[in-house]
Formats: structure tokens, C-alpha cells, sequence
């Protein structure tokens, strides 16, 4: 279960601090979840990532802005960087990360001008 909270922590806030071992499994997925919504078709995409990813917002990032990121990077997007020991158990902690990419604007979304009523 942490699998599918950690990647989507991931994609929504693109650097997460845990574990060196839980990065190391969750970034292949970060990996083959971000290829395949490239190469798939939009709407078999969304339904692919929506069965892995728990929130709504984390997929719909992966849509709008991971994809013209990484458009040109065919994998390793993901980056672990060693932060130290944790203090009650000794075990490796790391940030994990997204790397950069190109730079994506968002285009601001059309008003919808509300209908007016034909006078009479």
C-alpha cells in the first residue's frame, strides 16, 4: 500500500523524503506510469493511471504537465539524493525527486461567456 501513496505523493509534489529502500522500489513505477501515459492514447491513459495513482489530481498532472516535461526523456526522471540516518531507527533517508525537465507553461483557461437571453 505505501507503493501507491508514495508515487503519488511523488507526482503531486514532485520531492518526497523517505526511505532509500521504498524509493528504490517506487521509482520504476514513477518510470513506466509517466511512458506509458506518453505513448497511450489520452482517455486508456487516464483509466490506466487512476488504477494505480489514489488521487485524482495526481493523474491529471501527469496529463497536463509531466508529459510535455519529459517529452523528450525516455526514463531515469526520477533522482535519489541521501539525506542521512533517521534518528529512532537508523535507517537511510533520502529525497526523492523528480529531475528537471523542460520548462511547461500552463495556459490560462477560457472564460465561458454566459449565454444572454435573445430579448423579445
Amino acid at each position: 500500500m505505501f507503493k501507491r501513496n508514495l508515487l503519488t505523493s511523488l507526482l503531486l509534489y514532485e520531492q518526497v523524503r523517505t526511505t532509500k529502500r521504498r524509493a528504490q522500489v517506487v521509482a520504476p513505477m514513477v518510470d513506466s506510469i509517466i511512458a506509458m501515459a506518453k505513448s497511450t492514447e489520452p482517455r486508456n491513459a487516464i483509466r490506466a493511471i487512476n488504477q494505480v495513482v489514489t488521487d485524482k489530481n495526481a493523474s491529471r498532472k501527469i496529463m497536463e504537465v509531466y508529459i510535455k516535461r519529459f517529452a523528450s526523456v525516455p526514463s531515469g526522471l526520477t533522482r535519489i539524493v541521501p539525506v542521512g540516518a533517521r534518528v529512532g531507527d537508523g535507517a537511510s533517508v533520502v529525497d526523492f525527486m523528480l529531475v528537471e525537465g523542460e520548462q511547461v507553461t500552463l495556459e490560462p483557461k477560457k472564460e465561458k461567456k454566459p449565454r444572454s437571453t435573445p430579448k423579445k
